[in-house]
């Protein structure tokens, strides 16, 4: 249930632990509620122990909170990491044969990656580097999301009616769920997916009707339907939620010896890159939400996710980053400070020790359910109608990268997406000089500054340019003059809305003049534009 909370620009006014902790603790509760249940799916879902999702959650909570002044974000494992982890588990290049999840030696390799990701996590959070971050364009990034989540679908649809997913590519296993329900699928897990998914779609509808379950999270009243229905129905331990018997055995080490090779660093890369860039995507993201508009300090939360990461795969876990459900779920809650994270960490933490018989009834397929949807949400429909009405421009580059991605999986493409942009800038009349340093006059007067662009603002350019206002200081007043620019893309355009959010929640503003000869790529605020002749 969302919490109105006072909104003021006054420092005296922020929220500080002495005073919010009582309205962290509800809302940290509120969010473990939600959290339990899909830290132990998606870490199933990356062919981890489940334990193993909580832990990542409990160390998140902890540590993060300690070094990062992000104020509303939870930190924990994300299902936009699922196809990633999972395609660390099961790549057969670690031994030279096909090697599953259930192989040891495997799992620590793995956790090597995780460690070293986050100890590259730390050093670039030491060195200010999270504004390399902004470098990316927003098109590829949205498709890399959205593949992601067609990725867990294709995958575990086949968790909902009781079947172990195949390890062919995303693409055959969408293709070929038909035909192993049709022979394969548990009627009783099959039930119990299909109500606890049919829940979780209609939810804002029951919500409305049924009164009292406002207070409830959708994921618990899965919980509360599906696990006396496992019982019911008699459902094999296979079927259920897996724990050790003693929560010092969910405990693994990592292995390094095999950190030099190509296949290592190949996952590497990509645990450090996308869960780094998807970790500061959220971050800025619930900066917007934030009634008191407090700014977290990007370097300041990739050193506290850092930390978290090497803690968390050095005891068994898997990479959390900020997770935008449940830190959206936080500032709904009536979250206030970075308490909450802490005390949903604590909350889980206790959940595993003292409630682990409970959890060791949860069915594997209201798991799976949880899943597809959010999956769907990652590659809902409404995205693919956004970027269409961003631009035709966008809606190719998004669209090619979804193409590229989900029929093998390999996230590495993403940079197949990030090509078609720079090449649609080019085509578009960026000239090649302006490509990756922008053109930019700046001018002061009394009252404030002007920023004069020319030639081109591309996402690839953006750095630089950001980099520019930020020089200004606290100037109160400033102008951007884009008259002489023949292309501003989509990314530049975004981002310059968002500045422009940052400018006015410090008291300060951000004008933005001389588009009105340029013709929009699409029919939002935010879509490119592209100088007219004139």
């Amino acid at each position: 249930m969302h919490k109105e909370v006072p909104v003021s620009s006054s420092n005296a006014s922020l929220p500080t632990f002495a005073n919010s902790w009582k309205a962290d603790l509800t809302s940290g509760f509120l969010v473990f509620l939600i959290a339990l249940p899909l830290c132990l799916g998606i870490a199933a879902a990356s062919k981890f122990p489940p334990i193993a999702g909580v832990m990542t959650a409990v160390v998140g909570g902890i540590i993060a909170t300690l070094f990062s002044n992000s104020e509303l974000t939870i930190k924990g494992p994300a299902a936009g990491m699922i196809a990633i982890v999972a395609g660390a588990m099961l790549d057969p290049a670690w031994l030279g044969e096909a090697a599953g999840p259930t192989d040891t030696r495997v799992y620590q390799f793995v956790l090597a990656v995780g460690v070293v990701s986050g100890v590259i996590q730390i050093l670039l959070g030491l060195f200010r580097a999270g504004i390399l971050t902004e470098f990316f364009p927003m098109a590829p990034v949205h498709g890399l999301l959205a593949s992601i989540g067609l990725i867990i679908i294709s995958k575990q649809s086949y968790l909902m009616f009781g079947i172990s997913a195949p390890k062919d590519p995303p693409l055959e296993s969408l293709l070929q769920i038909g035909g192993a329900v049709a022979h394969n699928a548990d009627r009783n897990a099959t039930i119990i997916g299909l109500l606890s998914l049919a829940i979780l779609f209609s939810y804002p509808w029951l919500k409305k009707k049924i009164s009292p379950l406002k207070y409830l999270p959708a994921q618990l009243m899965v919980l509360i339907i599906a696990i006396p229905l496992g019982q019911a129905f008699h459902l094999g331990p296979e079927k259920l939620v897996s724990l050790p018997a003693k929560l010092q055995e969910a405990i693994v080490l990592p292995n390094f010896s095999h950190l030099l090779t190509p296949v290592s660093l190949k996952w590497l890369i990509l645990f450090c890159l996308v869960g780094s860039l998807e970790s500061l995507l959220s971050a800025k993201a619930i900066d917007i939400l934030d009634p008191w508009k407090r700014k977290t300090n990007m370097n300041r939360d990739l050193l506290g996710v850092g930390m978290a990461n090497t803690l968390s795969a050095a005891i068994g876990g898997m990479p959390m980053i900020s997770e935008i459900l449940r830190s959206s779920a936080n500032i709904g809650n009536g979250g206030r400070t970075r308490l909450a994270n802490l005390f949903h960490g604590i909350f889980l933490f206790v959940a595993i020790v003292a409630l682990g018989s409970v959890v060791r009834m949860i069915p594997m397929a209201a798991l799976g359910a949880m899943l597809v949807f959010a999956g769907f949400r990652l590659a809902s429909p409404k995205e693919f109608v956004h970027m269409w009405h961003i631009g035709k421009e966008q809606f190719f580059v998004f669209v090619l990268t979804v193409a590229c991605i989900f029929p093998h999986g390999e996230l590495l493409l993403v940079g197949v997406g990030m090509v078609a942009e720079l090449l649609i800038n080019l085509v578009n009349g960026a000239p090649l000089r302006s490509l990756f340093k922008p053109s930019v006059a700046v001018s002061n007067s009394g009252t404030g500054a002007t920023l004069e662009a020319h030639d081109a603002l591309t996402f690839a350019n953006w750095i630089p340019l950001k980099r520019r206002t930020e020089q200004l200081g606290d100037v109160p007043n400033v102008t951007l003059d884009l008259s002489d620019v023949r292309l501003v893309d989509h990314t530049t355009m975004d981002k310059l809305l968002q500045t422009q959010r940052e400018f006015a929640n410090s008291g300060r503003k951000l004008e933005i003049i001389g588009l009105e000869h340029h013709r929009t790529f699409g029919h939002t605020p935010s879509s490119g534009r592209k100088r007219s002749a004139v």
